[in-house]
């Protein structure tokens, strides 16, 4: 209506328009923009079809397939009977055109079909109707073209693309941390990174300037106690600001791997009874996450982490040395107070899971130092940083692919690991505060989907690396602080103006 108001004709309604879809949630636009262009404008089927290829454009930011969304036809035809109509129309067209392509390939054209097996495909939808289609990462956007989307791929190469997440850092930076952008103007002698955040890059020449390293440590201290000020005032819960602040704040999911921080967490408070009077360095581990509400083994990850906290909290042994605080209601206001004083960015998905994040990018502009897997944007972080400016650990997504195809056994991990065989017994029998979670250590044991004992050991060795360097003050500060300066590649203003040059073709307004 607007544009029509303006221009008088909707067939140039992709010259002024671009419309994005984010991810496979709002997909019927496509069918609904049909519905418009043809019911409400007169128009034939090839003349809207054209509109829309033009038009619509998409993103895909999960190759899990729970959120590659389909739904029953019953209930579509039922609820939404024009739509389904034109989504049906949308089939027929467009299995006619790939048995054009690959005729008598009936296994190929029923993969990429919208409509098959008695469901409406979301994700096949968006991808046939879009004229482009991008990943969020380098390595997702090459996994969507190698797995989820390979036979659409083959079919329409130049449709696929990447643009890499960005974040927003005037907030997570400039209003997250007041004292760190200060200190940056203050060294930079001007404030570019705030309206173009690759002049971070500038803070690289400070990393052996002994003088700035220990403003950067004294920044982080000063965060670190607001923080538990916060916490103190809101929950009662005192933390040691002399502890490494060890952060895992996002979505509570399997593949994310938050169970595998918690049997690493139960492997060093055995530690400590082991040997009470060991030299530990004193570590604070921060979850914060949100389950979803039918999600119960995501639940039961909550429930395990938050006995595990209660059980440290009450034992004389490990006081002053390990801590585990669940931050509850975990939302932007609290990541904002977090994000400045987290020492240690925990990222540790299964390989070829995660397709982006975006805390790990929010973490690192703050100074916090990544462990991870090279999964999703952790990738292009260690290309801005380099394996000694973060703690990498973990199989490589092939590696994951190989170990899978060869027939991956937990079990054989369990076996040949006696530390792992410990930390599962313990919490099989009621370690933890005599609840029982045999649930999840027996799921892990005999299925695990994600592999968290196959990354075990190496994670335990990542661990300590951290811990070692830790101790070297200068290390960690210069650590931080090349993070700060090589994370300006991860700005949305970059993402944005990708999106705008390579996908809606658009030009800038000043």
């Amino acid at each position: 209506r607007d544009h029509m108001a303006v221009y008088g004709n909707i067939r140039t309604l992709a010259d002024k328009a671009a419309i994005h879809i984010n991810d496979t949630h709002p997909a019927l636009c496509i069918p609904e923009l049909m519905r418009i262009l043809m019911d409400v404008y007169s128009y034939s089927w090839d003349e809207a079809w054209e509109v829309v290829v033009k038009s619509i454009s998409y993103t895909n930011h999960t190759v899990l397939p729970e959120a590659l969304e389909c739904w029953r036809v019953d209930l579509f035809s039922m609820k939404l009977p024009r739509i389904f109509m034109i989504v049906n129309e949308i089939n027929r067209r467009f299995t006619a055109d790939l048995w054009n392509l690959y005729p008598g390939d009936w296994d190929r054209i029923s993969r990429m079909a919208v409509i098959g097996y008695s469901q409406v495909r979301m994700a096949n939808l968006s991808v046939a109707a879009s004229h482009t289609v991008n990943g969020v990462s380098a390595l997702h956007s090459d996994i969507l073209k190698k797995t989820v989307f390979h036979d659409f791929y083959k079919a329409y190469p130049d449709r696929f693309t990447n643009v890499t997440n960005g974040i927003a850092h005037r907030r997570w930076l400039c209003q997250a941390n007041p004292r760190l952008t200060e200190y940056i103007t203050e060294l930079l002698g001007d404030d570019k990174f705030v309206y173009d955040a690759e002049n971070l890059s500038r803070l690289a020449d400070f990393k052996d300037d002994e003088a700035v390293l220990n403003k950067i440590g004294e920044i982080k201290k000063a965060n670190k106690e607001e923080f538990a000020k916060h916490i103190y005032k809101t929950t009662g819960v005192k933390l040691n600001t002399e502890s490494i602040f060890d952060v895992q704040v996002k979505r509570l999911h399997e593949y994310k791997r938050q169970h595998l921080n918690a049997l690493n967490i139960v492997s060093e408070y055995l530690a400590i009874k082991e040997n009470p009077n060991g030299d530990f360095v004193p570590k604070t581990y921060i979850f914060g996450a949100k389950a979803a509400p039918g999600y119960f083994v995501a639940q039961r990850i909550i429930s395990m982490i938050l006995a595990l906290s209660e059980m440290i909290d009450k034992d004389p042994d490990v006081k002053g040395r390990l801590k585990v605080l669940y931050v509850e209601d975990y939302n932007v206001t609290n990541a904002e107070r977090l994000m400045p004083a987290a020492d240690v960015s925990e990222q540790i998905s299964l390989a070829g899971k995660e397709a982006s994040g975006t805390g790990n990018m929010k973490l690192m502009m703050n100074g916090a130092l990544t462990i991870g897997t090279l999964d999703g944007a952790n990738v292009e972080i260690n290309e801005a940083v380099g394996d000694d400016n973060m703690f990498l650990f973990g199989m490589r997504a092939h590696e994951v692919t190989e170990l899978r195809n060869a027939g991956y056994n937990p079990q054989t991990y369990y076996n040949n690991n006696p530390e792992l065989r410990k930390v599962l017994d313990f919490i099989s029998h009621g370690g933890i505060e005599g609840k029982d979670f045999s649930d999840i250590s027996g799921t892990i044991i005999h299925h695990d989907p994600f592999m968290v004992l196959a990354d075990f050991a190496d994670y335990q060795r990542a661990q300590q690396r951290i811990r070692e360097t830790f101790k070297d003050t200068k290390k960690w500060n210069q650590m931080s602080l090349m993070n700060i300066a090589g994370s300006g590649r991860f700005a949305a203003d970059r993402a944005i103006n990708e999106y705008a040059k390579d996908i809606w073709n658009t030009q800038k307004m000043v």
